[in-house]
């Protein structure tokens, strides 16, 4: 347990994390911070209401300014518009990057030691955009995605297989979108490889499947987007931090070399412990795999070039 966490962004995926961070016991203090008046306030009260039912006495609280966040050990930044029926996560760019900016340069004034987790999208520039505005090394600036798509890619597999989500093991890999890479290579049922299981073929429909996760949640809502997900991913990697647990989880990270590339935030392999980010590991990749990869990495550039600072 540490002393604080906020969550900023009171809406559908920020309340759930808080309530999930809560539940779990991984803080003391749980702040919801949001500029809209009375929503952080009444959803955190709500929350703290559920406390003697749910057992927990992590206390939570909301509020529209970052005084009440001073300190906090982790930040998770959900703040931003959600994607419409039609929207890719692109069409949010400088809207959300106008949005985590000023999040992200608040949190460097109040929470100079905080480890920030990004679950805005376009994720991965929206990474890029926090670690700029913040100032802080990459090591505390980390986003959720991969571990999110690697879920989606494990419940699709579990429920056309008929087996437990536990017995799978998955990775994807690189930009949070469609250019996702799902390791094949790694993808197994208890250490069973899923090729055994599965042809290429009917692979590739829940690899498509799993790239479109986000959207096909978009077009059922209507609007809004996921937040039971996205919120489960964004405590997995705080309770990674915040327990030490040295977790390997697909994060994105700024890369400085790893993979043979630098000077962005992608999806990889990620060991996570008290500190944040403490190891990119490189694993071995097929040749299709590896190309893959680059061209995801290709399709996180572009909207990096352009951003607006």
């Amino acid at each position: 347990m540490v002393n604080k966490i906020t969550v900023v962004g009171a809406g559908n995926v920020g309340a759930t994390t808080a309530q999930r961070i809560a539940e779990k016991e991984l803080a003391r203090s749980v702040v919801m911070v949001d500029i809209a008046d009375g929503i952080p306030q009444g959803k955190g009260l709500d929350q703290w209401e559920s406390a003697p039912i749910e057992l927990f006495d992590s206390r939570v609280t909301g509020t529209t300014g970052y005084e009440a966040t001073a300190g906090s050990d982790i930040v998770v930044i959900t703040a931003g518009i959600p994607r419409k029926p039609g929207m890719s996560r692109d069409d949010l760019l400088n809207t959300n990057a106008g949005i985590v900016g000023s999040c992200a340069a608040e949190v460097a004034k109040t929470s100079p030691n905080a480890i920030i987790i990004v679950v805005s999208n376009p994720l991965d520039v929206m990474c890029y955009v926090a670690m700029k505005a913040s100032g802080f090394p990459r090591e505390r600036v980390i986003g959720m995605a991969g571990i999110l798509d690697t879920a989606r890619f494990r419940s699709f597999l579990a429920e056309a297989l008929d087996v437990s989500v536990r017995d799978i093991q998955a990775m994807v890999l690189g930009g949070h979108g469609d250019t996702m890479v799902p390791l094949i290579s790694y993808t197994s049922i208890s250490g069973i490889p899923i090729r055994q299981f599965m042809t290429d073929e009917q692979l590739q429909v829940h690899v498509d499947r799993a790239r479109n996760g986000g959207a096909e949640i978009v077009k059922f809502l209507k609007t809004g987007s996921a937040y039971y997900a996205p919120s489960s991913g964004a405590v997995q990697m705080v309770e990674a931090i915040v327990n030490d647990q040295k977790r390997i989880l697909p994060c994105s990270a700024w890369l400085d070399g790893e993979y043979g590339m630098k000077g962005l935030f992608l999806g990889v392999p990620c060991k996570l412990g008290r500190t944040g980010l403490l190891q990119i590991v490189e694993i071995e990749l097929t040749a299709d795999e590896k190309a893959a990869l680059a061209k995801s990495a290709d399709a996180v550039r572009e909207p990096m070039s352009v951003v607006k600072l």
